[in-house]
């Protein structure tokens, strides 16, 4: 049988790990090529869960579990009124919060059994809790608005320096998820042009990594790096090795952002701030890559900073109390 890969964190990667780090990662390897492996666990484990998350699923699934049992209920033919009055008996022993927190554990439950070809539709998808607020990340923008927001500015007719400076930091803005913080960090060093990759340092609360670029990325950088920036460099008569620097005395980023920014709204309304475009870059991830690859990729420390975007992947999650079927 071959063996299953886990994704591997950004710590794995690029810099020493701490031991329990390296320790769970090896755990997690280790469970998912056993033979004898619980299927909805190795489920969970392929999605990218983190121990300790997998750990609360399966402890509310079995007690959702014992009882169907006691109820005579077999778990594929429960329905949504079963599952309804399962959460309503919940109420009498524990908070909202943990019944919503129940309720999604039973939804992953479902979503594995409907992988399995064990039921046709997930019961719990209609099932909220009313009364509990949602914790909204941003009301992000979809890929298409993403790319759509990046070719409208690169349309803008404008042949200053500045914005072909902003053309260039646009795009590591909605291909690589890039923050302020870390744009603003960035040397001439850590342009990879060779290898059509960009390095992205670590901080105290990030981890570094290096991003693939696009093909359209590459020669962009190449022309901002051979000719954009040096005229800038020479206008302003600065001397630093930073990829970005503004036209004023000052070598801070945010004053770029905070001129760079209006002009996204313009193009588009919902656009709010840096941070919410590297949300909806870090969303977009979640659909296509596992928990621990988007870890890497965004540069989290910690995978359950990873899972938090996870809200913003449901799309009955985007306002912030449900309406639709409410258990209250």
């Amino acid at each position: 049988m071959a063996k299953i890969k886990l994704g591997k964190t950004k710590d794995s990667r690029t810099r020493r790990k701490p031991k329990t780090e390296d320790a769970e990662i090896k755990v997690l390897q280790k469970m998912l090529n056993e033979k004898e492996q619980p299927s909805f666990k190795k489920y969970l484990l392929q999605k990218g869960y983190s121990l300790q998350t997998i750990k609360s699923f399966e402890v509310v699934v079995t007690k959702y579990l014992k009882w169907l049992k006691k109820e005579n209920i077999e778990d594929v033919s429960a329905s949504y009124n079963d599952i309804v009055h399962y959460i309503q008996k919940l109420r009498n022993t524990v908070k909202q919060r943990t019944i919503q927190s129940e309720t999604n554990s039973i939804k992953h439950y479902y979503n594995y059994l409907k992988e399995l070809d064990l039921v046709k539709e997930n019961p719990t998808l209609n099932i909220a809790v009313k009364g509990v607020k949602r914790k909204i990340l941003y009301n992000t923008l979809n890929k298409q608005e993403l790319e759509k927001l990046y070719n409208d500015f690169r349309n803008i007719e404008n042949d200053s320096l500045a914005k072909k400076r902003n053309e260039v930091i646009v795009s590591l803005l909605v291909y690589q998820g890039l923050n302020s913080t870390e744009l603003g960090r960035l040397t001439t060093a850590d342009l990879k042009l060779r290898e059509g990759k960009i390095f992205i340092n670590g901080t105290r609360r990030s981890n570094e990594r290096t991003l693939k670029l696009e093909s359209h990325q590459i020669l962009d950088f190449m022309e901002y790096q051979l000719k954009t920036r040096a005229d800038i460099l020479e206008q302003t008569g600065k001397e630093t090795d930073l990829l970005f620097t503004s036209f004023g005395r000052s070598t801070r980023f945010n004053n770029i952002i905070s001129k760079l920014l209006p002009q996204l709204k313009k193009l588009n309304k919902k656009v709010k701030s840096v941070h919410q475009i590297r949300t909806s870059v870090i969303t977009h991830w979640l659909k296509m890559y596992n928990l621990r690859e988007v870890q890497y990729f965004a540069g989290h420390r910690y995978v359950s900073s990873t899972e938090a975007y996870l809200i913003n992947d449901l799309d009955d999650l985007q306002e912030e109390i449900e309406k639709y079927h409410p258990i209250g």
